[in-house]
């Protein structure tokens, strides 16, 4: 018996949103049931070998006409296909046939109102709150999370480090790239909430979408497109290091104030205020547009534009990232 194979691709879409990094998300329509989802998920849809010349420009269509949003910034992020993944049957046409997934990330400066039923902007930290540390440790990884999986992982030494290094208990040092394996590591341990939903599927027992069993552990998604949005959040935060991705994040021009704001939006730390702009100023990526922002509250500050013309000059950096003292410091507590 031949399987069917079918491509589908996924969008993780990144924009700024009243001071925090938003995602846009869909609850997409099964016009088999005539139901739409319960539960968010990210624009996807089918690639047609006939109809679309490019993974990319098919991307670009379907997203468009789910959301009516124009992508900007778009980099291939990784092939997802697992057996026993679902997909929605009316917008992937797969019936029982597998599907391969291919994710995208896309960037953009704003995260317009996209005027799109059904279609929204959704902070990245609903679904992954304990990656969100710009305001200290997060209680729920010591109250939660912690004693949940060194039950879980108790019998076996390999498991147990494992919650001890991607959690950073007992001193180990927070990695915020490592999102997807803390997720997935929930998932293993069962306290991700589609880990039910999904043995149950791969068992061919019908099952429901899940709902939040604990809202610290994140809000479900459909499909698995919360590991693809770990997926696509993890390699943001990496790629910010070394490529400057994170003006495509921002308007033309901008504070560094606005720029450190968006860099701890994404990256979930907080960050030294001078040791960051002395950061900025060394790799000579922005420059002082001669115009000031009235807008700020207080004294008006200097707006400056990103360099972009670098781009094609040589390989330009990224932003390393000077973290607060109060951060440093409970790292360091943690470890004593």
């Amino acid at each position: 018996m031949t399987t069917t194979l079918v491509i589908g691709l996924s969008a993780v879409v990144i924009a700024m949103r009243e001071g925090e990094g938003s995602v846009l998300t869909v609850r997409p329509h099964d016009s088999v049931t005539e139901r739409t989802s319960t539960l968010e998920g990210l624009p996807f849809g089918p690639f047609d070998p006939d109809g679309h010349r490019t993974f990319e420009l098919a991307l670009r269509e379907f997203v468009t006409r789910q959301t009516r949003f124009q992508l900007g910034y778009v980099e291939q992020l990784y092939t997802f296909g697992d057996k026993g993944r679902d997909a929605p049957r009316a917008d992937v046409g797969a019936g029982a046939a597998r599907v391969i997934s291919v994710g995208y990330l896309a960037l953009a400066p704003s995260a317009v109102d996209t005027q799109a039923p059904d279609t929204t902007w959704s902070s990245w930290s609903r679904f992954f709150p304990w990656e969100d540390w710009r305001n200290g440790r997060p209680a729920i990884i010591d109250e939660m999370i912690k004693p949940a999986l060194e039950t879980w992982s108790a019998s076996s030494p390999s498991l147990l480090s494992r919650v001890r290094l991607l959690f950073a208990l007992n001193g180990a040092q927070w990695n915020e790239e490592r999102v997807l394996e803390r997720y997935e590591l929930l998932y293993e341990a069962g306290l991700a909430p589609e880990a039910g939903r999904d043995r149950n599927r791969a068992r061919g027992l019908a099952a429901a979408e899940p709902r939040a069993v604990i809202p610290a552990l994140g809000e479900p998604m459909i499909s698995d497109h919360r590991r693809i949005l770990a997926t696509g959040l993890g390699r943001l935060r990496g790629k910010l290091k070394y490529r400057p991705v994170v003006f495509e994040l921002m308007s033309e021009t901008f504070t560094l104030s606005a720029l450190q704001k968006t860099v701890e939006a994404i990256a979930g730390v907080p960050l030294h205020k001078q040791n960051f702009r002395r950061v900025v100023e060394r790799t000579s990526l922005v420059e002082g547009v001669g115009r000031r922002d009235a807008e700020t509250g207080g004294r008006p500050a200097e707006l400056f534009r990103f360099r972009r013309e670098l781009l094609s000059a040589r390989p330009a950096p990224g932003l390393s990232l000077p973290l607060a003292r109060d951060m440093a410091q409970s790292a360091s507590e943690e470890a004593r």
